[in-house]
């Protein structure tokens, strides 16, 4: 049974509209499910109003917000409304004197059925065929929230504990029993639900795919031939330009053999760094295209022998393409993957680094050398590749009652 429950936005204004327009919810913690209705609320002087809602759909790792590392899972969006902003105020005819900590804390699930069939009321009551826009939004832009103005938790909310894990090391990258990259392939959809398994093929072939080595004397970047540990191929119809996005992969481990805070920044800088660059700039529309054409022809063609190799693969690639073209035929659905595929490496890459340890500062640096490599521009708008960072932990529960080993695996965007 799907829930109903109330995103607020607080006085960010701009991050409710990047809600409503992109179609996409964001929750600071994971409470959201699939099915559920959202009431999107923003607060305008001093009032939570509602001004729009909508039913979650698939999980995403788009994030689009100015401080998108604040939300650990992202819905996309379907059957968006409108309507004329209301107080939800209203709430505290059920909810009482905290009826704002208790609805609009953390987009907890409404569990009062007369509050759910009072939203509908309200909302249906006020429906609307555009978004409705405050004139003066720049008034209410303030990113910058006094911390006495958020909304406290609930007097009698208790967190629940299922245990307590220390964090403990990796013992390298690549082991087959204490290694990142192994731990990581093996629990790869567990841990990242937001690549739903039916709309990527993940290939977790680490000697696959060799870019060309090009020399960058900006970064002092020499032209050594790189090797990505794993590529995700990604679909999602919705994005029309580039239905298909290229996902590289690094993994990247400190693990037990680099526990100083010089080895770890020599590596980061002499090695980690370096290796995604090159991954970048192999792309790049700085890079002479010939190489980069060449490049994009092997990959591809790997890619597509790859998913022909694999019974569910092929199914999964046929799915795709027809949901794309409705009247495709069989014997064209190679070729226009080919097309597809072609198209996300000139318009659609996003580099991804997996590691044990990485601070925000460090994380930033990458993202903005990155962003400095442009791809193809897509309806005349700068495009650049895009990238993101995963901190994963081993975890060992604790505890004097535990005679067993037991392990989790924990990760940090």
């Amino acid at each position: 049974m799907s829930n109903s429950r109330i995103l607020n936005c607080s006085k960010l204004i701009e991050n409710y509209y990047i809600c409503i327009t992109k179609k996409i919810a964001g929750f600071t913690q994971r409470t959201g499910v699939k099915g559920d209705t959202v009431y999107f609320s923003v607060k305008i002087e001093g009032e939570n109003l509602c001004g729009a809602k909508g039913i979650l759909d698939e999980l995403t790792d788009y994030k689009p917000w100015p401080d998108s590392e604040r939300y650990v899972q992202c819905f996309k969006v379907i059957n968006i409304e409108y309507c004329e902003p209301f107080n939800l105020n209203i709430l505290r005819e059920y909810g009482g004197k905290y009826w704002g900590p208790k609805y609009l804390f953390r987009s907890q699930a409404i569990k009062e059925n007369d509050a759910i069939q009072r939203l509908k009321k309200e909302f249906k009551a006020n429906k609307r065929d555009t978004l409705y826009i405050w004139s003066n939004e720049e008034e209410y832009d303030d990113t910058n929230i006094n911390d006495d103005e958020e909304i406290k938790s609930p007097i009698d909310e208790k967190l629940e504990i299922m245990g307590t894990f220390q964090t403990i090391k990796f013992k390298n990258e690549t082991d087959s029993v204490w290694g990142l990259e192994p731990l990581v392939n093996e629990h790869f959809y567990e841990i990242f639900e937001h690549f739903n398994k039916n709309n990527t093929v993940l290939i977790p072939q680490n000697r696959l795919f060799i870019t060309k080595g090009v020399k960058i004397d900006e970064y002092n970047i020499n032209g050594i031939k790189s090797i990505p540990d794993a590529l995700l191929v990604s679909y999602d119809k919705d994005n029309l330009d580039t239905p298909i996005k290229i996902n590289i992969i690094e993994y990247e481990c400190y693990g037990e053999n680099k526990v100083r805070t010089k080895q770890k920044f020599d590596y980061l800088n002499g090695a980690i760094i370096p290796q995604l660059i090159r991954f970048a700039s192999t792309f790049s529309i700085v890079t002479d295209n010939r190489i980069r054409e060449k490049t994009i022809e092997e990959w591809v063609e790997k890619i597509i022998d790859y998913i022909n190799g694999d019974e569910e693969l092929t199914l999964k690639k046929i799915e795709w393409m027809k949901d794309l073209h409705n009247n495709i035929k069989e014997t064209q659905i190679d070729r226009m993957l080919d097309k597809e595929l072609k198209r996300s490496f000139e318009r659609n890459i996003k580099i991804i680094l997996i590691i044990d340890e990485l601070t925000m500062e460090q994380k930033e640096t990458i993202k903005n050398v990155i962003a400095s490599f442009k791809l193809s521009n897509v309806n005349g708008k700068n495009n650049s590749i895009d990238f993101s960072a995963y901190i994963i932990r081993l975890e060992q529960r604790i505890g004097i009652l535990n005679k067993d080993a037991s392990f989790a695996l924990s990760f940090q965007e």
